[in-house]
């Protein structure tokens, strides 16, 4: 790091890294800081990339894991974030590029600190790092104790976290600093990653269902939604070039250039299981890490004395036409358009999690549930998810069975069973066994379902697939009408 690093094989010997995970401690208030977050070199935006850097930064890490409880250094670090964000408002509406990089680039250390201590430590040790308490220079181990009077660094790091996803606005110049501080707070939801047993009592629960991250539930899980439903594109290249540095310091190069830094620090995630990200979810990174942020607090297990809240607001949420009072037993509750949630969920089923949001709102909110089967353009949601049951070989299985469970959690209702059979569509291209000229919505789920079934039962002979697939057909029969000729000759 530091103004004059611009390749990730020049920081293994990198002054300013050295002096960071030293044993020396630094002063909040130490220049320092300054020089290290003027790095320059490209952010990752690979798996590969990643990859290098990781390898790269090992030691670094290393050496901080364990001079870190003296030092306090990576409390400075965060100490200093904390006070950046502080004036980050101002410094948006002041178009202050330079004091949002930096912030930026601290966010960005922090991220890849925090992947490291939670992959190399138990959460109590994670703690201890992030709880630090300053001694006198004479004092037995000068940092960094665990009692009520010292400082939870962690706690206040979410909170600044949530207040600036939700506060700050979506600017050119602010988009890079959103998208990192989502996919931190994806990366401080890992731990579960690596612990076998189901976590009901982690630092997670502690700090985000209770105590000051509490009151942001609702905005959190707004602000979440509608950084999914606006599909934000990153900046373009160059558009923020900041100028050469007085001291002949590296360019520090524009805030699109690191586009999705966080992003492929969470797809990476420990190394396991990495792919390639899809150029639609590489479009707009804050969406897609946004996405990501909201199923995984939704599907955080309830805690040990209290329901999860981010799953209560997702299921109370209703839409902003809606005038009706919330009950006073509703917590977390708000309003949202669900006409734009809609559009954005009929065009973004094509990646998983979008798949995965759809069946979770279907499933948990009677609002949203209640709204989608009285659309009268079901067929711009419907396809989608037909198509991805036809084309079943190329899709994993998780897709696959989330696609089939929202056919059958619509098909439940006899309204969507009728007017299915009333509209009418032509020239469905994806479809290539048969020329389908004109088809009814109802007559193309027909054959999209059996054409599974029979897939099933040459190659992947999954009963529970199976078994679904006939449900769904079962919920339609009483209302089939004007089939299609080859979809009733495919019943048959």
């Amino acid at each position: 790091m530091g103004s004059n690093s611009s390749r990730i094989g020049d920081l293994p010997k990198n002054e300013y890294l050295k002096k960071l995970s030293g044993t020396e401690s630094v002063s909040e208030n130490d220049p320092f800081w300054n020089q290290l977050l003027s790095f320059s070199f490209p952010a990752p935006t690979s798996s590969t990339e990643l990859k290098l850097l990781e390898e790269a930064t090992i030691s670094v890490c290393r050496s901080l894991v364990e001079n870190n409880p003296r030092t306090g250094n990576l409390g400075a670090l965060i100490k200093v974030f904390l006070s950046r964000t502080k004036e980050l408002k101002l410094s948006a509406e002041c178009q202050n590029h330079i004091f949002i990089w930096q912030t930026h680039n601290a966010l960005f250390i922090i991220c890849c600190l925090l992947k490291v201590f939670i992959c190399e430590m138990s959460e109590e040790e994670l703690q201890l790092h992030f709880t630090y308490e300053e001694k006198s220079p004479g004092s037995y181990k000068a940092c960094m104790l665990l009692n009520s009077d010292s400082e939870d660094l962690l706690e206040e790091l979410l909170c600044c976290l949530m207040q600036l996803i939700t506060d700050i606005p979506l600017l050119d110049i602010t988009y890079e600093i959103s998208v990192e501080a989502v996919s931190t707070m994806v990366v401080f939801l890992s731990c579960q990653l690596f612990h076998k047993e189901v976590l009901r009592q982690s630092i997670s629960h502690k700090y985000l269902m209770r105590g000051r991250c509490l009151p942001y539930t609702s905005k959190l899980v707004k602000t979440l939604l509608y950084n999914f439903i606006r599909q934000e594109k990153p900046p373009p290249p160059g558009t923020h070039v900041l100028p050469q540095q007085s001291d002949g310091g590296g360019l520090l190069y524009g805030l699109a250039s690191g586009v999705a830094t966080g992003l492929w620090t969470v797809f990476t995630l420990g190394g396991v299981g990495s792919k390639v990200a899809a150029a639609s979810e590489l479009s707009s990174p804050l969406a897609n890490q946004s996405l990501l942020l909201l199923l995984v607090l939704a599907n955080l297990t309830d805690a040990a004395d209290a329901p999860n809240p981010y799953r209560q607001a997702i299921m109370s949420f209703k839409n902003t036409q809606d005038s009706s009072p919330f009950p006073s037993s509703i917590p977390h509750a708000f309003q949202i358009n669900f006409n734009s949630l809609y559009m954005a969920l009929c065009e973004q089923q094509t990646s998983d999690q979008a798949t995965l949001l759809l069946y979770t709102l279907l499933h948990q909110n009677s609002n949203i549930r209640t709204y989608m089967l009285a659309r009268t353009d079901m067929e711009n949601l419907v396809l989608p998810i037909l198509e991805i049951l036809y084309h079943v070989e190329e899709r994993n299985s998780h897709h696959v069975y989330m696609a089939l469970i929202i056919l059958l959690i619509l098909t439940e209702d006899d309204g969507f069973n009728r007017s299915i059979h009333e509209v009418m569509l032509k020239n469905i291209t994806w479809y290539s066994e048969r020329v389908l000229t004109e088809i009814s919505l109802g007559s193309l789920l027909i054959l999209v379902v059996i054409r599974t079934i029979q897939y099933n039962m040459t190659r992947t002979r999954d009963k529970y697939l199976h078994t679904n697939c006939l449900a769904a057909l079962a919920n339609m029969s009483a209302q089939f009408r004007s089939l299609h000729q080859y979809a009733a000759q495919r019943i048959v």
